[in-house]
């Protein structure tokens, strides 16, 4: 049997963040690394993109596009690049408790495809648009959810109340508070009547 007296609410989801979509741990290598290494630890790893770092904190990122754009379209050979001579820097970065939308945000005003993301100053994971796509039908229905509640907010049934009234002093089971009285619907009709202005006469 159903207990209709629960005061159980649904949690409702109402946003996704950052630590909950990125890649972790980061791929990282050093500046002196060829493109060739590079491209190793990518395939390796199945990752797009390698973090290079200088005493443990990131100086720049090499991306596939960069890659593909900056060595092998020039035709150069990648043992003979370095990562340092194709990196993008700096690397952008968001904070791990930050929204998603927010991300994505970030990611179109700066024109960048990935963001690094920290937690207490340090580098725990990348994001990138391929993330946040593959999560899209999701923030499709947060997003709904979000107006249906707003939806629900504005146009939310009265309350009513079982009593007295206080205006006529007759038993109602439909009473509604009004001007810290309560009062009937029977009273709250007539009182709504009074208040419409007459017709004018022609």
């Amino acid at each position: 049997m159903l207990d209709t007296t629960s005061n159980f609410v649904p949690v409702v989801r109402t946003r996704i963040l950052v630590r909950e979509v990125m890649n972790s741990p980061v791929i990282t290598a050093s500046a002196d690394e060829n493109i060739k290494e590079i491209s190793d630890k990518m395939t390796s790893s199945r990752v797009g993109s390698v973090v290079i770092t200088k005493d443990e904190l990131p100086i720049g990122i090499v991306t596939d596009g960069d890659i593909v754009t900056k060595v092998v379209a020039k035709d150069v050979i990648p043992s003979k690049v370095n990562a340092s001579d194709i990196m993008s820097t700096p690397v952008h970065m968001i904070e791990s408790e930050r929204e998603i939308i927010e991300a994505a945000r970030v990611m179109r005003s700066s024109k960048i495809k990935r963001l690094g993301v920290s937690y207490k100053h340090n580098m725990v994971g990348i994001i990138s648009i391929s993330d946040i796509l593959a999560i899209t039908p999701e923030l499709f229905d947060i997003i709904s959810e979000k107006a249906r509640i707003v939806t629900n907010a504005a146009t939310r049934e009265p309350s009513y109340l079982a009593g007295y009234c206080d205006q006529c002093n007759q038993w109602s089971d439909m009473l509604l508070e009004m001007d810290n009285k309560f009062i009937c619907e029977e009273c709250t009709t007539g009182k709504e009547t009074a208040a419409e202005p007459e017709e004018e006469s022609t």
